[in-house]
Protein backbone atom coordinates (compact mmCIF):
# COMPACT_ATOMS: atom_id res chain seq x y z
CA UNK A 1 0.00 0.00 0.00
CA UNK A 2 3.14 2.10 0.41
CA UNK A 3 2.60 5.94 1.34
CA UNK A 4 -1.41 4.75 2.33
CA UNK A 5 0.03 1.54 4.74
CA UNK A 6 2.13 4.20 6.47
CA UNK A 7 -0.10 6.96 7.60
CA UNK A 8 -2.26 3.94 8.31
CA UNK A 9 0.65 2.79 10.95
CA UNK A 10 1.01 6.54 12.02
CA UNK A 11 -2.55 6.92 12.85
CA UNK A 12 -2.92 3.85 14.64
CA UNK A 13 0.33 4.45 16.33
CA UNK A 14 -0.57 8.11 17.26
CA UNK A 15 -3.76 7.26 18.44
CA UNK A 16 -2.54 4.95 21.25
CA UNK A 17 0.62 7.82 22.31
CA UNK A 18 -2.20 9.94 22.85
CA UNK A 19 -4.50 7.59 24.88
CA UNK A 20 -1.17 7.43 26.84
CA UNK A 21 -0.43 10.85 27.14
CA UNK A 22 -4.47 11.59 28.41
CA UNK A 23 -3.97 9.20 30.71
CA UNK A 24 -0.78 10.48 31.91
CA UNK A 25 -2.60 14.04 31.81
CA UNK A 26 0.60 15.18 29.35
CA UNK A 27 -0.09 17.63 26.40
CA UNK A 28 -1.33 14.99 23.48
CA UNK A 29 2.00 16.53 21.31
CA UNK A 30 3.80 14.18 23.88
CA UNK A 31 1.85 11.26 23.08
CA UNK A 32 2.25 11.92 18.64
CA UNK A 33 6.24 12.51 19.20
CA UNK A 34 6.57 9.05 21.36
CA UNK A 35 4.51 7.39 18.35
CA UNK A 36 6.93 8.84 16.32
CA UNK A 37 9.70 7.34 18.11
CA UNK A 38 8.26 3.45 18.21
CA UNK A 39 7.45 3.93 14.19
CA UNK A 40 10.79 5.36 13.29
CA UNK A 41 13.52 3.75 11.57
CA UNK A 42 15.73 4.08 14.92
CA UNK A 43 13.79 1.26 16.56
CA UNK A 44 12.50 -2.41 15.76
CA UNK A 45 8.96 -3.21 14.55
CA UNK A 46 6.55 -2.22 12.83
CA UNK A 47 8.52 0.78 10.85
CA UNK A 48 7.14 3.68 8.47
CA UNK A 49 8.49 2.58 5.06
CA UNK A 50 8.73 5.97 2.97
CA UNK A 51 9.73 8.54 5.66
CA UNK A 52 10.31 11.50 3.39
CA UNK A 53 6.79 11.50 2.15
CA UNK A 54 5.29 11.48 5.79
CA UNK A 55 7.74 14.98 5.95
CA UNK A 56 6.05 16.34 2.87
CA UNK A 57 2.91 15.60 3.84
CA UNK A 58 4.57 17.05 7.68
CA UNK A 59 4.69 20.39 5.87
CA UNK A 60 1.14 20.99 5.26
CA UNK A 61 0.56 20.26 9.32
CA UNK A 62 3.05 23.09 9.88
CA UNK A 63 1.14 25.51 7.55
CA UNK A 64 -2.28 24.99 8.65
CA UNK A 65 -0.49 25.49 12.43
CA UNK A 66 0.28 28.54 11.55
CA UNK A 67 -2.76 29.63 9.33
CA UNK A 68 -4.62 28.68 12.91
CA UNK A 69 -2.68 30.78 14.64
CA UNK A 70 -3.06 33.33 12.60
CA UNK A 71 -6.58 32.92 12.62
CA UNK A 72 -6.76 33.04 16.40
CA UNK A 73 -4.32 35.72 16.45
CA UNK A 74 -5.92 38.72 18.56
CA UNK A 75 -4.88 42.48 19.19
CA UNK A 76 -7.81 42.33 22.22
CA UNK A 77 -5.51 39.49 24.06
CA UNK A 78 -2.83 41.50 24.10
CA UNK A 79 -4.24 44.76 25.74
CA UNK A 80 -3.98 43.52 29.02
CA UNK A 81 -0.24 43.13 29.51
CA UNK A 82 0.73 44.46 25.90
CA UNK A 83 3.73 46.28 27.73
CA UNK A 84 5.05 43.00 28.70
CA UNK A 85 4.05 41.16 25.89
CA UNK A 86 5.25 43.79 23.10
CA UNK A 87 8.48 44.87 24.77
CA UNK A 88 9.37 42.23 27.19
CA UNK A 89 9.28 39.05 25.24
CA UNK A 90 11.64 40.36 22.62
CA UNK A 91 14.18 41.32 25.62
CA UNK A 92 13.32 37.79 26.57
CA UNK A 93 14.01 35.95 22.96
CA UNK A 94 17.21 37.77 22.68
CA UNK A 95 18.82 37.39 26.31
CA UNK A 96 17.79 33.54 25.82
CA UNK A 97 19.33 33.34 22.11
CA UNK A 98 22.61 34.65 23.75
CA UNK A 99 22.47 32.15 26.54
CA UNK A 100 21.79 29.43 24.07
CA UNK A 101 24.80 30.97 22.15
CA UNK A 102 27.12 30.57 24.70
CA UNK A 103 26.21 27.49 25.91
CA UNK A 104 26.88 26.30 22.17
CA UNK A 105 30.32 27.98 22.26
CA UNK A 106 31.08 25.90 25.08
CA UNK A 107 29.63 22.72 23.74
CA UNK A 108 32.62 23.47 21.03
CA UNK A 109 29.71 23.78 18.02
CA UNK A 110 29.84 26.89 15.38
CA UNK A 111 28.77 30.26 15.76
CA UNK A 112 25.98 29.50 13.44
CA UNK A 113 25.09 26.26 15.01
CA UNK A 114 25.12 28.23 18.38
CA UNK A 115 22.81 31.20 17.77
CA UNK A 116 20.67 28.52 15.86
CA UNK A 117 20.46 26.46 19.24
CA UNK A 118 19.40 30.01 21.15
CA UNK A 119 16.68 30.78 18.82
CA UNK A 120 15.50 27.02 18.85
CA UNK A 121 15.43 27.10 22.67
CA UNK A 122 14.01 31.08 23.54
CA UNK A 123 10.72 29.46 22.22
CA UNK A 124 8.31 28.31 24.77
CA UNK A 125 5.49 26.30 24.29
CA UNK A 126 1.77 27.72 23.59
CA UNK A 127 0.32 24.39 23.50
CA UNK A 128 1.57 22.74 27.48
CA UNK A 129 1.57 25.71 28.98
CA UNK A 130 -2.92 26.40 28.01
CA UNK A 131 -3.26 23.06 29.00
CA UNK A 132 -1.62 23.29 32.37
CA UNK A 133 -3.25 26.14 32.77
CA UNK A 134 -6.98 24.91 32.18
CA UNK A 135 -5.75 21.80 34.19
CA UNK A 136 -4.98 23.52 37.01
CA UNK A 137 -8.26 26.10 36.82
CA UNK A 138 -6.11 29.40 36.36
CA UNK A 139 -6.79 30.50 32.95
CA UNK A 140 -8.42 34.12 33.38
CA UNK A 141 -6.10 34.63 35.88
CA UNK A 142 -3.38 37.79 35.50
CA UNK A 143 -0.64 35.30 35.83
CA UNK A 144 -2.03 33.86 33.20
CA UNK A 145 -2.88 36.55 30.78
CA UNK A 146 0.96 37.72 30.59
CA UNK A 147 2.18 34.25 29.81
CA UNK A 148 -0.72 33.59 26.89
CA UNK A 149 0.69 37.68 25.64
CA UNK A 150 4.11 36.59 25.79
CA UNK A 151 3.06 33.34 23.74
CA UNK A 152 1.47 35.25 21.23
CA UNK A 153 4.51 37.36 20.58
CA UNK A 154 7.07 34.26 20.77
CA UNK A 155 4.78 33.05 18.11
CA UNK A 156 5.21 35.69 15.87
CA UNK A 157 8.14 35.72 16.71
CA UNK A 158 9.29 31.99 14.65
CA UNK A 159 7.90 33.92 11.30
CA UNK A 160 11.17 36.52 11.11
CA UNK A 161 13.58 33.87 12.38
CA UNK A 162 12.57 31.59 9.90
CA UNK A 163 13.42 33.95 7.36
CA UNK A 164 16.49 35.22 8.86
CA UNK A 165 18.05 32.24 10.34
CA UNK A 166 18.51 30.62 7.09
CA UNK A 167 20.85 32.75 5.61
CA UNK A 168 23.15 33.09 8.37
CA UNK A 169 24.78 30.65 6.60
CA UNK A 170 26.45 32.94 4.50
CA UNK A 171 26.48 36.43 5.11
CA UNK A 172 28.19 37.24 2.49
CA UNK A 173 25.43 36.14 0.28
CA UNK A 174 22.93 35.74 3.02
CA UNK A 175 22.74 39.24 3.16
CA UNK A 176 21.45 40.23 0.04
CA UNK A 177 19.37 37.67 0.13
CA UNK A 178 18.03 38.43 3.33
CA UNK A 179 17.46 41.90 2.23
CA UNK A 180 15.36 40.73 -0.89
CA UNK A 181 13.50 38.31 1.94
CA UNK A 182 12.76 41.27 3.28
CA UNK A 183 11.45 43.25 0.82
CA UNK A 184 9.38 40.44 -0.96
CA UNK A 185 8.11 39.67 2.59
CA UNK A 186 6.78 43.51 3.15
CA UNK A 187 4.89 43.71 -0.56
CA UNK A 188 3.39 40.56 0.20
CA UNK A 189 2.24 41.79 3.47
CA UNK A 190 0.95 45.08 2.16
CA UNK A 191 -0.79 42.74 -0.51
CA UNK A 192 -2.32 40.99 1.37
CA UNK A 193 -3.79 44.10 3.73
CA UNK A 194 -5.00 46.08 1.00
CA UNK A 195 -5.99 43.36 -1.76
CA UNK A 196 -6.26 40.39 0.45
CA UNK A 197 -8.19 41.89 3.14
CA UNK A 198 -11.30 42.69 1.26
CA UNK A 199 -10.98 40.11 -1.92
CA UNK A 200 -10.35 37.14 0.81
CA UNK A 201 -13.78 37.81 2.71
CA UNK A 202 -15.92 38.59 -0.42
CA UNK A 203 -14.91 35.21 -1.44
CA UNK A 204 -16.00 33.58 1.77
CA UNK A 205 -18.82 35.60 2.06
CA UNK A 206 -19.78 34.38 -1.98
CA UNK A 207 -19.35 31.14 -0.99
CA UNK A 208 -21.65 31.31 2.65
CA UNK A 209 -24.43 32.25 0.89
CA UNK A 210 -24.94 28.94 -0.65
CA UNK A 211 -24.96 27.47 2.73
CA UNK A 212 -22.72 24.96 1.85
CA UNK A 213 -20.68 23.63 5.00
CA UNK A 214 -18.70 21.37 2.69
CA UNK A 215 -17.39 24.36 0.17
CA UNK A 216 -16.86 26.44 2.94
CA UNK A 217 -14.47 23.96 4.62
CA UNK A 218 -12.46 23.43 1.11
CA UNK A 219 -12.79 27.14 0.43
CA UNK A 220 -11.24 27.90 3.94
CA UNK A 221 -8.67 25.04 3.43
CA UNK A 222 -7.64 26.04 -0.03
CA UNK A 223 -6.82 29.93 1.00
CA UNK A 224 -4.17 28.97 3.85
CA UNK A 225 -2.09 26.66 1.73
CA UNK A 226 -3.05 28.20 -1.73
CA UNK A 227 -1.78 31.25 -0.75
CA UNK A 228 1.41 29.57 0.90
CA UNK A 229 1.79 28.37 -2.16
CA UNK A 230 1.82 31.23 -3.77
CA UNK A 231 4.33 32.90 -1.12
CA UNK A 232 6.92 30.27 -1.96
CA UNK A 233 6.40 30.57 -5.07
CA UNK A 234 7.32 34.39 -4.58
CA UNK A 235 10.31 33.22 -2.95
CA UNK A 236 8.90 32.96 0.86
CA UNK A 237 8.11 30.62 3.10
CA UNK A 238 5.11 28.29 2.60
CA UNK A 239 4.25 28.64 6.45
CA UNK A 240 4.59 32.37 6.66
CA UNK A 241 2.09 32.69 3.72
CA UNK A 242 -0.40 30.66 6.00
CA UNK A 243 0.33 32.73 8.79
CA UNK A 244 -0.56 35.78 7.41
CA UNK A 245 -3.84 34.46 5.23
CA UNK A 246 -5.00 33.55 8.53
CA UNK A 247 -4.23 37.15 10.25
CA UNK A 248 -6.25 38.49 7.28
CA UNK A 249 -9.21 35.96 7.71
CA UNK A 250 -9.21 36.40 11.42
CA UNK A 251 -10.65 40.14 10.87
CA UNK A 252 -13.68 39.23 8.90
CA UNK A 253 -16.81 38.08 9.93
CA UNK A 254 -15.51 34.11 9.23
CA UNK A 255 -12.96 34.30 11.34
CA UNK A 256 -14.50 31.84 14.34
CA UNK A 257 -16.04 29.70 11.54
CA UNK A 258 -13.03 29.54 9.18
CA UNK A 259 -11.10 28.56 12.63
CA UNK A 260 -13.44 26.37 14.08
CA UNK A 261 -13.65 24.56 10.50
CA UNK A 262 -9.82 24.22 9.94
CA UNK A 263 -9.17 23.14 13.29
CA UNK A 264 -9.87 19.04 12.76
CA UNK A 265 -7.63 19.40 9.83
CA UNK A 266 -4.80 21.52 11.50
CA UNK A 267 -4.91 18.47 14.29
CA UNK A 268 -4.67 15.32 11.56
CA UNK A 269 -1.31 17.01 9.49
CA UNK A 270 -0.21 18.22 12.78
CA UNK A 271 -0.29 15.18 13.95
CA UNK A 272 2.18 13.78 11.16
CA UNK A 273 4.25 16.52 11.73
CA UNK A 274 5.11 16.00 15.68
CA UNK A 275 5.08 11.92 14.76
CA UNK A 276 7.54 12.79 12.11
CA UNK A 277 9.24 14.61 14.49
CA UNK A 278 9.35 11.90 16.72
CA UNK A 279 10.71 9.61 13.70
CA UNK A 280 14.22 11.83 14.07
CA UNK A 281 14.89 10.82 17.55
CA UNK A 282 17.27 8.28 18.16
CA UNK A 283 16.44 6.87 21.72
CA UNK A 284 20.01 5.20 21.58
CA UNK A 285 21.57 8.74 21.22
CA UNK A 286 19.44 9.70 24.44
CA UNK A 287 20.54 6.86 26.79
CA UNK A 288 24.27 7.78 25.15
CA UNK A 289 23.81 11.39 26.16
CA UNK A 290 20.88 11.68 29.09
CA UNK A 291 23.39 13.49 31.52
CA UNK A 292 24.02 16.07 28.87
CA UNK A 293 20.09 16.73 28.06
CA UNK A 294 19.42 16.58 31.93
CA UNK A 295 21.61 19.37 32.58
CA UNK A 296 20.75 21.42 29.55
CA UNK A 297 16.97 20.79 30.73
CA UNK A 298 18.50 22.38 34.48
CA UNK A 299 20.38 25.05 33.07
CA UNK A 300 17.90 26.32 30.17
CA UNK A 301 15.01 26.11 32.66
CA UNK A 302 16.71 28.35 35.54
CA UNK A 303 18.40 30.41 33.27
CA UNK A 304 15.45 31.09 31.06
CA UNK A 305 13.35 31.21 33.67
CA UNK A 306 14.48 33.80 35.65
CA UNK A 307 14.90 35.91 32.94
CA UNK A 308 11.07 35.73 32.27
CA UNK A 309 10.86 36.21 36.63
CA UNK A 310 12.96 39.40 36.34
CA UNK A 311 10.74 41.11 33.08
CA UNK A 312 7.87 40.41 35.24
CA UNK A 313 9.29 42.05 38.16
CA UNK A 314 10.54 44.79 36.60
CA UNK A 315 7.18 45.40 34.36
CA UNK A 316 6.04 45.98 37.80
CA UNK A 317 3.84 42.62 38.36
CA UNK A 318 4.46 41.53 42.05
CA UNK A 319 3.23 39.14 44.06
CA UNK A 320 2.78 35.54 42.58
CA UNK A 321 3.25 36.79 38.87
CA UNK A 322 6.62 36.65 38.45
CA UNK A 323 7.14 33.54 39.87
CA UNK A 324 4.28 31.71 38.19
CA UNK A 325 5.59 33.39 34.58
CA UNK A 326 8.86 31.81 35.09
CA UNK A 327 7.83 28.58 36.05
CA UNK A 328 5.38 28.43 33.55
CA UNK A 329 7.06 29.25 30.49
CA UNK A 330 10.72 28.14 30.96
CA UNK A 331 10.25 25.10 28.69
CA UNK A 332 11.50 24.95 25.33
CA UNK A 333 8.09 24.65 22.60
CA UNK A 334 6.53 23.40 19.55
CA UNK A 335 7.75 25.86 17.70
CA UNK A 336 11.46 24.50 18.22
CA UNK A 337 10.40 21.84 16.41
CA UNK A 338 9.31 23.86 13.30
CA UNK A 339 12.63 25.76 13.48
CA UNK A 340 14.77 23.16 13.71
CA UNK A 341 13.63 20.83 10.90
CA UNK A 342 14.73 24.54 8.59
CA UNK A 343 18.03 24.30 10.51
CA UNK A 344 18.30 20.32 9.22
CA UNK A 345 16.70 21.39 5.29
CA UNK A 346 19.37 24.03 5.06
CA UNK A 347 22.03 22.30 7.15
CA UNK A 348 22.95 24.99 9.56
CA UNK A 349 22.71 22.56 12.22
CA UNK A 350 23.87 18.83 12.47
CA UNK A 351 21.42 15.88 13.62
CA UNK A 352 22.94 15.69 17.14
CA UNK A 353 21.65 18.88 17.69
CA UNK A 354 18.56 18.55 16.34
CA UNK A 355 18.14 15.24 18.85
CA UNK A 356 19.49 17.10 21.59
CA UNK A 357 17.04 19.98 21.41
CA UNK A 358 14.20 17.39 20.87
CA UNK A 359 14.58 15.94 23.80
CA UNK A 360 15.53 18.44 25.62
CA UNK A 361 12.31 20.26 24.29
CA UNK A 362 10.23 16.72 25.31
CA UNK A 363 11.80 16.41 28.74
CA UNK A 364 10.59 20.25 29.31
CA UNK A 365 7.54 19.82 28.19
CA UNK A 366 6.99 16.65 30.60
CA UNK A 367 8.40 19.03 33.78
CA UNK A 368 6.16 21.75 33.01
CA UNK A 369 3.09 20.85 35.07
CA UNK A 370 5.39 19.31 37.63
CA UNK A 371 7.02 22.78 37.74
CA UNK A 372 3.98 25.09 37.49
CA UNK A 373 2.54 23.30 40.28
CA UNK A 374 5.62 24.69 42.54
CA UNK A 375 4.21 28.74 41.95
CA UNK A 376 1.93 28.47 45.50
CA UNK A 377 4.50 27.07 47.60
CA UNK A 378 7.65 29.06 46.92
CA UNK A 379 5.12 31.85 46.50
CA UNK A 380 4.26 30.82 50.53
CA UNK A 381 7.80 30.42 51.63
CA UNK A 382 8.87 33.50 49.60
CA UNK A 383 5.85 35.38 51.63
CA UNK A 384 7.70 33.50 55.24
CA UNK A 385 11.02 34.36 54.59
CA UNK A 386 10.74 37.88 53.21
CA UNK A 387 7.60 39.69 54.25
CA UNK A 388 7.86 42.92 52.93
CA UNK A 389 4.85 42.96 50.21
CA UNK A 390 2.61 45.80 50.34
CA UNK A 391 -1.31 45.58 52.42
CA UNK A 392 -2.69 48.29 50.43
CA UNK A 393 -6.29 49.13 51.64
CA UNK A 394 -9.19 51.51 49.96
CA UNK A 395 -12.14 53.18 50.84
CA UNK A 396 -12.16 51.32 54.34
CA UNK A 397 -15.41 53.36 56.76
CA UNK A 398 -13.70 55.27 59.05
CA UNK A 399 -16.00 53.60 61.33
CA UNK A 400 -14.20 50.38 60.71
CA UNK A 401 -15.71 46.73 60.03
CA UNK A 402 -18.26 44.94 62.20
CA UNK A 403 -20.98 42.93 61.13
CA UNK A 404 -20.20 43.02 57.72
CA UNK A 405 -19.28 40.93 54.23
CA UNK A 406 -15.84 39.56 53.31
CA UNK A 407 -15.56 38.83 49.87
CA UNK A 408 -12.62 36.96 48.82
CA UNK A 409 -12.23 37.88 45.25
CA UNK A 410 -12.82 41.21 43.73
CA UNK A 411 -13.75 40.04 40.15
CA UNK A 412 -16.90 40.33 37.50
CA UNK A 413 -18.67 38.04 40.14
CA UNK A 414 -17.63 39.78 43.11
CA UNK A 415 -17.85 43.50 41.78
CA UNK A 416 -21.63 42.07 41.38
CA UNK A 417 -22.29 41.57 44.87
CA UNK A 418 -20.42 44.40 45.74
CA UNK A 419 -23.21 46.61 43.86
CA UNK A 420 -25.94 44.87 44.98
CA UNK A 421 -24.46 45.05 48.77
CA UNK A 422 -23.86 49.03 48.32
CA UNK A 423 -27.66 49.72 47.05
CA UNK A 424 -29.08 47.77 49.66
CA UNK A 425 -26.12 49.80 52.06
CA UNK A 426 -25.05 46.70 54.04
CA UNK A 427 -21.55 46.34 54.95
CA UNK A 428 -18.81 44.40 52.65
CA UNK A 429 -15.12 44.51 52.31
CA UNK A 430 -13.41 42.76 49.20
CA UNK A 431 -9.74 41.06 49.05
CA UNK A 432 -8.21 40.97 46.01
CA UNK A 433 -4.99 39.40 44.86
CA UNK A 434 -5.46 40.70 41.52
CA UNK A 435 -3.64 44.17 40.64
CA UNK A 436 -6.05 45.17 37.84
CA UNK A 437 -9.68 43.76 39.40
CA UNK A 438 -8.06 45.63 42.76
CA UNK A 439 -7.93 48.63 40.50
CA UNK A 440 -11.16 47.84 38.87
CA UNK A 441 -12.52 47.58 42.41
CA UNK A 442 -10.63 50.69 43.57
CA UNK A 443 -12.89 53.16 40.75
CA UNK A 444 -15.90 51.32 42.00
CA UNK A 445 -15.23 53.01 44.54
CA UNK A 446 -15.51 49.95 47.02
CA UNK A 447 -14.23 49.04 50.18
CA UNK A 448 -11.26 47.26 49.38
CA UNK A 449 -7.87 45.28 50.65
CA UNK A 450 -5.27 44.49 48.27
CA UNK A 451 -3.48 41.03 49.74
CA UNK A 452 -3.58 37.49 49.70
CA UNK A 453 -6.26 35.88 51.53
CA UNK A 454 -4.09 32.90 52.81
CA UNK A 455 -1.83 35.30 54.89
CA UNK A 456 -2.32 35.70 58.25
CA UNK A 457 -2.18 39.88 58.27
CA UNK A 458 -4.88 40.34 55.41
CA UNK A 459 -7.36 38.56 57.56
CA UNK A 460 -6.48 40.20 60.47
CA UNK A 461 -7.11 43.36 58.21
CA UNK A 462 -10.40 42.29 56.81
CA UNK A 463 -11.57 41.96 60.57
CA UNK A 464 -12.90 38.58 59.75
CA UNK A 465 -13.21 37.33 63.39
CA UNK A 466 -15.96 39.94 63.45
CA UNK A 467 -17.82 39.64 60.41
CA UNK A 468 -21.39 37.85 59.52
CA UNK A 469 -20.32 36.08 56.08
CA UNK A 470 -17.98 34.94 53.77
CA UNK A 471 -18.56 34.94 49.90
CA UNK A 472 -15.82 33.18 48.22
CA UNK A 473 -15.69 33.56 44.45
CA UNK A 474 -12.51 32.76 42.48
CA UNK A 475 -13.21 29.61 40.33
CA UNK A 476 -10.17 27.72 41.53
CA UNK A 477 -10.89 25.12 43.75
CA UNK A 478 -7.37 25.35 45.46
CA UNK A 479 -7.31 28.54 46.68
CA UNK A 480 -10.92 28.16 48.01
CA UNK A 481 -9.77 25.37 50.20
CA UNK A 482 -7.20 27.70 51.31
CA UNK A 483 -9.63 30.60 52.06
CA UNK A 484 -12.39 28.44 53.51
CA UNK A 485 -9.49 26.59 55.82
CA UNK A 486 -7.79 29.86 56.78
CA UNK A 487 -11.01 31.22 57.74
CA UNK A 488 -12.72 28.41 59.26
CA UNK A 489 -9.29 28.68 61.89
CA UNK A 490 -9.77 32.01 62.63
CA UNK A 491 -13.87 32.03 63.20
CA UNK A 492 -14.75 27.84 62.72
CA UNK A 493 -18.71 29.02 63.15
CA UNK A 494 -18.09 31.38 60.04
CA UNK A 495 -20.95 30.90 57.39
CA UNK A 496 -19.01 30.51 53.52
CA UNK A 497 -20.84 30.22 50.64
CA UNK A 498 -18.32 29.77 47.79
CA UNK A 499 -18.63 29.42 43.61
CA UNK A 500 -18.28 26.30 42.69
CA UNK A 501 -17.30 25.03 38.61
CA UNK A 502 -18.91 21.46 39.26
CA UNK A 503 -20.38 19.13 41.13
CA UNK A 504 -17.17 16.98 41.55
CA UNK A 505 -16.03 21.25 43.39
CA UNK A 506 -18.59 21.57 45.52
CA UNK A 507 -18.45 18.35 46.49
CA UNK A 508 -14.85 19.10 47.71
CA UNK A 509 -15.76 22.33 49.41
CA UNK A 510 -18.76 21.12 51.29
CA UNK A 511 -16.17 18.78 53.09
CA UNK A 512 -13.44 21.33 53.02
CA UNK A 513 -16.72 23.31 55.43
CA UNK A 514 -18.71 25.38 53.27
CA UNK A 515 -22.23 26.35 53.87
CA UNK A 516 -23.06 26.75 50.44
CA UNK A 517 -21.55 25.87 47.18
CA UNK A 518 -23.39 27.75 44.26
CA UNK A 519 -23.03 26.44 40.73
CA UNK A 520 -23.14 29.31 38.14
CA UNK A 521 -23.62 27.06 35.12
CA UNK A 522 -26.75 25.67 36.93
CA UNK A 523 -27.79 29.17 37.86
CA UNK A 524 -27.65 30.14 34.56
CA UNK A 525 -29.56 27.60 33.00
CA UNK A 526 -32.34 27.36 35.48
CA UNK A 527 -32.41 31.22 34.82
CA UNK A 528 -32.96 30.72 30.88
CA UNK A 529 -35.52 27.89 31.44
CA UNK A 530 -37.41 30.15 33.43
CA UNK A 531 -37.15 33.25 31.19
CA UNK A 532 -38.30 30.16 27.92
CA UNK A 533 -41.01 29.02 30.25
CA UNK A 534 -42.44 32.84 30.95
CA UNK A 535 -42.33 33.50 27.08
CA UNK A 536 -43.96 30.08 26.75
CA UNK A 537 -47.03 31.81 28.77
CA UNK A 538 -46.34 29.40 31.99
CA UNK A 539 -47.93 30.16 35.06
CA UNK A 540 -45.69 32.17 37.20
CA UNK A 541 -46.31 29.94 39.81
CA UNK A 542 -45.63 26.76 38.43
CA UNK A 543 -42.28 28.03 37.60
CA UNK A 544 -41.25 28.93 40.58
CA UNK A 545 -42.44 25.46 41.71
CA UNK A 546 -39.98 23.25 39.17
CA UNK A 547 -37.04 25.74 39.58
CA UNK A 548 -37.14 25.64 43.71
CA UNK A 549 -37.94 21.70 42.97
CA UNK A 550 -34.22 21.18 40.72
CA UNK A 551 -32.47 23.27 43.08
CA UNK A 552 -34.01 21.19 46.36
CA UNK A 553 -32.66 18.12 44.57
CA UNK A 554 -29.49 19.30 44.38
CA UNK A 555 -28.50 21.23 47.27
CA UNK A 556 -30.75 18.78 49.46
CA UNK A 557 -27.73 16.09 50.25
CA UNK A 558 -24.86 18.93 51.12
CA UNK A 559 -28.03 20.81 53.37
CA UNK A 560 -26.30 21.58 56.85
CA UNK A 561 -29.47 23.54 58.71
Amino acid sequence: MGLAADIVIIMVAAFIGALTAQRLKQPLILGYIFAGVVVGPNTGGVTVGDIHQIELLAEIGVALLLFALGLEFSLSELKPVKKIALFGTPIQVILTISIGFCIGKVLGWSSISSIWFGALISLSSTMVTLKTLMNRGFVGTLSSKVMIGMLIVQDMAVIPMMIILPQLSNLDAGLPLLAVAVIKSIIFIVLMLYVGRKLLPWLLGHVAKWNSRELFILSVTAIGLGIGYATYLFGLSFAFGAFVAGIVLSESDYGHQALSDIIPLRDIFGLLFFTSVGMLLDPIFLLDNWIKIISLVLIIGILKGSIFFVLATIFKYINIVPIAVGLGLFQVGEFAFVLARTGIATNAIDQNIYSLVLAVSVVSMVLTPFASSMAAPIYKLKKELFNYEPLQTENIPHSGLKNHVVIAGGGRVGQHIAQILTKLKISFVIIELNYQRMVECKNGKFPLIYGDMTQHTVLEVSKLESSTLLLVTTPSITASQTIVKQALSIKPNLRIIARSDGVEQAKALYESGVYMAVLPEMEAGLEIATQALLHLKMPVGVIHEYVDEIRYQFYAPFDKS
